[in-house]
């Protein structure tokens, strides 16, 4: 029997070739800029190669604060007993364009505009008198000429000024490649005047639910039969990995099983399955995988013991040159695959523990859940010999309240917030006692 640590490195060197797949794959222009479909492209994507600015920004000189433009040299007698009184000038508002500051004058200057020609410091609002701008807004962009402002101290150079350049230098590089495009990176390229950008492809899955008994959510159910959960709830985790999905319910026949593969996979990077893995007489995912090349074993988990994993060759379907040629000249495709059971609650464990991880690092994602020891609310008792996952609760005193452990629980699942991990070698733990726990309700 395979242990949970083994099973886990088994499907990161299964699947760790994808990353050098993707990263080849170049990459397509995909627009920045929101408004429309196509301006949501780049949100949530992976940049395929470094991105330099093809400006400086800021772009100009501009003003940390309201205040006033000025000379610092005029102010450097200004004292609270003997202020210094300048002319007040033209304003600078943001977007206005640039001008030069007369000697002598101090210009009204607003968070983010232009600092005049001439300037090099600004004084804010609140440390001028008066500490309103003088007959400024309601329509007036300018003080009534004659206004004078006074300073009571001096005033360093560089004072409130945002240099030119100072977050970036034009052709300096802006993102590197493998960067996930979250909203400060989309408004980084945004304000460099960036408005597509060459993004890795999305690696892509085939989702394959099996059994005789899985109907359509909102299909009558007949006698013996249920609706497939499994599709609908790894398609949502998988899209959470930022993968696109292809979803396939195939029935408990192999040659069924074997035709959803050789239909999907030369156009799929990964394939996942469910159901059909166990001991049972009609477990028909290992009977259409083994013969491809699919390994199936025993790992000392619970829930989710039963687990498949490996490459497929598929002998027929593929394009050419997708894989090499069988014995009959036929070209081979060749897919990884990763199997789960089909208990639901056995499924999404399984995918939380050696899937999910993979699948998110490949997509520039933080791999991990947040994880944290906290103490049992109650005793709890567990297999010796497996390494035990149960839904759990934070309580209002931040101990853990564990649920059943049976594999169809899904409802107490969806009802949990925290993964509960009871390791190999326990087989009971006391309230008050420290448990390892991965966050799930983020």
């Amino acid at each position: 029997m395979r242990s949970y640590a083994e099973h886990q490195r088994a499907v990161h060197e299964l699947l760790d070739p994808l990353a050098a797949r993707l990263e080849a794959s170049g990459g397509r222009p995909v627009a920045v800029a929101t408004g429309g479909v196509r301006g949501q492209d780049a949100a949530g994507r992976v940049l395929a190669r470094d991105v330099h600015s093809p400006a400086e920004i800021p772009g100009f000189d501009n003003s940390q604060m309201d205040g006033y433009a000025v000379r610092a040299h005029e102010l450097a007698a200004a004292r609270p007993g003997s202020p210094v009184h300048l002319a007040v000038g033209p304003t600078s508002a943001a977007g206005d364009a640039p001008f030069a500051l007369a000697p002598g004058t101090a210009s009204p200057v607003m968070t983010g505009a232009v600092i005049p020609g001439g300037a090099d410091a600004v004084v804010p609002i609140e440390a001028a008198d008066p500490s309103a701008f003088i007959g400024l807004g309601a329509g007036r962009h300018d003080s009534p000429a004659g206004s004078v402002v006074g300073f009571t101290a001096p005033v360093e150079p560089g004072a409130f000024i945002r240099r030119a350049g100072s977050d970036i230098a034009a052709g300096a590089l802006l993102l590197a490649a493998g960067t996930r495009l979250g909203p400060a990176q989309l408004g980084s390229l945004a304000s460099a005047g960036v408005t597509e950008v060459p993004v890795r492809r999305r690696l892509r899955v085939l989702l394959v639910s099996t059994g005789h008994e899985l109907q359509a959510p909102g299909a009558p159910l007949r006698p013996g039969r249920i609706h497939d959960a499994n599709t609908a709830m790894l398609g949502a985790a998988l899209r959470g990995c930022g993968v696109e999905v292809v979803e396939a319910l195939a029935p408990d026949d192999a040659a069924s099983v074997r035709a959803v593969l050789e239909a999907s996979a030369p156009a799929v990077d990964l394939v996942v399955t469910t159901g059909g893995v166990s001991a049972g007489a009609f477990e028909v995912v290992r009977e259409a995988l083994a013969p491809l090349g699919v390994e199936f074993v025993k790992v000392a988990i619970q829930p989710g013991g039963p687990q498949g994993l490996g490459t497929a060759r598929l002998g027929s379907g593929g394009p050419a040159g997708a894989g090499r040629a069988d014995a009959r000249g036929h070209d081979a495709v060749e897919v990884p695959v990763v199997s789960f059971p089909g208990n639901p609650v056995s499924a999404l464990v399984s995918f939380e523990l050696f899937l999910r991880p993979v699948l998110r690092r490949l997509e520039g994602l933080a791999p991990d859940r947040h994880r944290a020891r906290l103490p049992l609310a109650h005793d709890v008792v567990s297999p010796r010999a497996k390494h035990q996952v149960r839904r759990g609760v934070i309580d209002g005193a931040g101990a853990v309240e564990v649920g059943a452990p049976s594999s169809h629980l899904l409802h107490a699942y969806a009802q949990a917030t925290v993964l509960v991990h009871l390791p190999v070698g326990v087989d009971a733990l006391p309230a008050g006692a420290a448990v390892d726990v991965w966050r799930i309700d983020d």
